[in-house]
């Protein structure tokens, strides 16, 4: 996007506050129950069709011909389930990218502000669900998450697992990069009073999936499935590691037109609140294809709800909008059957096809 472009862009969203009367005011904010607000205008201006219009894109974008799993044939739903045998999550691009910014993990207000941010909505989320499953002897007003086992997936410099650890739970962070293992160690060890409940492991989650399946009381991967080569790889490992009747969480980027204007042209390359090239819209994904994904290993959604930052008050907001960012709770069958999509047979996945 050169110069001209953006400058049009600026302009249409000045146009836009004006419209919808969000100007940041002394002691006003703009909150997320007027996310609707803000995605309908911006459809009426027409503001993703130009914004699209002037970027390079895929043409499946343009022609808005991504097909959801409700869409495909029981045929192209096991074709694309299935499992190469030398396939894993990594990403080499994804995990060099993400290493060259180790450095900036705990600058709260750098280049992972927003990740910061986001831990007002997913922390008590992941809090909340655990601590239904307390009586009201068990809970502990200090440490809510006293004995629950939290695997972090993609944990990179632990802005999660360390407010979850703080909140009583036991944490095992893992990821791919190396540098961002030892960011998340370095800055553990400056707080004594969970370093103890938190352990860090350069590894993939299919790896540690081979060894500690059904483990986990709770196992989170958030906005990490957009980063991965494989997401149903992530999903079928995240579902093993947790225990039956255990909570899989999700938040990551939804698979439409104002998701790749909002997360990809706006926040890269207008706002910058991202470096350009963090996301790639060929690997984000719809809400009903990840829950697609749990339910093909035993974990039953029992939350999906949308989620919206401001980059004004740089704060995040629960919405009923899925459109552009999203969480989903699971969870996992009690069932000692915890047959895996991956593993199925041939024959089994022709009966399904039938069916």
């Amino acid at each position: 996007m050169n110069m001209r472009q953006a400058l049009g862009t600026v302009c249409q969203c000045a146009k836009l506050a004006r419209k919808i009367n969000c100007q940041r005011l002394e002691g006003e904010r703009f909150y997320g129950h007027s996310a609707s607000r803000v995605l309908n205008s911006l459809r009426q201006m027409g503001f993703f069709e130009s914004m699209i219009s002037r970027g390079t894109y895929h043409q499946n974008i343009r022609h808005n011909s991504y097909t959801t799993m409700e869409e495909m044939t029981p045929e192209e739903k096991a074709c694309k389930f299935q499992r190469p045998i030398a396939q894993t999550t990594i990403d080499e691009e994804e995990v060099s990218k993400f290493s060259a910014l180790s450095a900036l993990w705990w600058d709260e207000g750098g280049e992972f502000e927003a990740l910061h941010s986001l831990n007002e909505l997913r922390v008590p989320l992941i809090r909340d669900a655990l601590v239904s499953k307390k009586t009201l002897e068990e809970y502990n007003i200090a440490r809510p998450l006293d004995g629950f086992w939290i695997l972090d997936i993609g944990s990179g410099g632990g802005i999660l697992s360390e407010p979850l650890s703080r909140l009583g739970a036991s944490v095992i962070g893992v990821d791919a990069s190396e540098e961002n293992i030892k960011i998340a160690q370095a800055h553990l060890i400056h707080d004594h009073a969970i370093r103890e409940r938190v352990k860090y492991v350069n590894t993939t989650v299919e790896e540690i999936a081979k060894t500690q399946a059904g483990k986990f009381d709770a196992v989170v991967a958030s906005e990490v499935l957009e980063h991965v080569a494989d997401a149903n790889m992530l999903v079928s490992s995240a579902c093993q590691l947790v225990k039956p009747g255990g909570s899989v969480f999700f938040t990551t980027i939804n698979k439409t037109r104002i998701a790749y204007v909002a997360g990809v042209l706006l926040a890269e390359n207008v706002l910058r609140l991202l470096a350009p090239g963090t996301h790639d819209w060929e690997k984000f994904v719809a809400p009903k294809d990840l829950s697609y994904m749990l339910d093909k290993n035993q974990c039953v959604t029992r939350l999906l709800h949308g989620m919206f930052y401001n980059p004004l008050t740089k704060r995040w907001s629960w919405t009923k909008d899925t459109s552009i960012n999203y969480a989903i709770h699971a969870i996992k069958a009690e069932s000692s059957d915890q047959q895996n999509v991956w593993t199925t047979t041939a024959e089994q996945r022709k009966q399904e096809s039938k069916d």
